[in-house]
């Protein structure tokens, strides 16, 4: 895995304008969409909120809101992209819960398949991707491309209101 980042890996990305350096497949008003650079299955993504926020409850419902929509979103991309027979969803708030990163909330969405559990993972603590984290992005970019136009149109239409 690499040396531990200092700081908040999901400030600093967001802060950061490469989105493909970055892994960020798209960016609303109040959260983001991001692969996760240790992924359980290709196409494990993380929705953001951008405020730092560790606790679920000091959101608004206007991030929670997006964090849902968005968290649908994801789903539709990638069943139309990798056709996944299932997925994992869900938040692990602190590290007793498993969180990696427990002072910046996030939700995993994490598409599976049929068989997509083995050996490696208990023997070798290593698992198999059959896809690079590149080709992923770039598979599942033109998902989210439709959401970006729509939603950068209509912050311009409210910004002239």
């Amino acid at each position: 895995m690499g040396k531990k980042e200092r700081g908040c890996i999901f400030c600093k990305r967001r802060s950061d304008n490469d989105d493909r350096k970055n892994l960020i497949l798209f960016r609303g008003k109040t959260a983001f969409v991001i692969l996760n650079k240790y992924p359980y299955n290709s196409g494990h993504l993380m929705v953001v909120p951008n405020r730092h926020k560790r606790d679920l409850e000091a959101l608004t419902a206007e991030e929670l809101t997006e964090l849902m929509q968005l968290t649908q979103k994801c789903v539709q991309v990638l069943k139309k992209t990798f056709k996944p027979c299932g997925f994992n969803i869900g938040f692990n708030l602190g590290k007793a819960a498993g969180a990696g990163i427990d002072d910046h909330l996030h939700i995993h969405i994490v598409p599976r398949f049929t068989g997509d559990t083995n050996f490696l993972p208990v023997l070798g603590q290593t698992k198999l991707q059959s896809i690079g984290l590149e080709e992923v992005l770039d598979f599942l970019t033109p998902g989210f491309s439709a959401s970006a136009g729509k939603r950068a149109a209509r912050a311009k239409r409210a910004e002239k209101s």
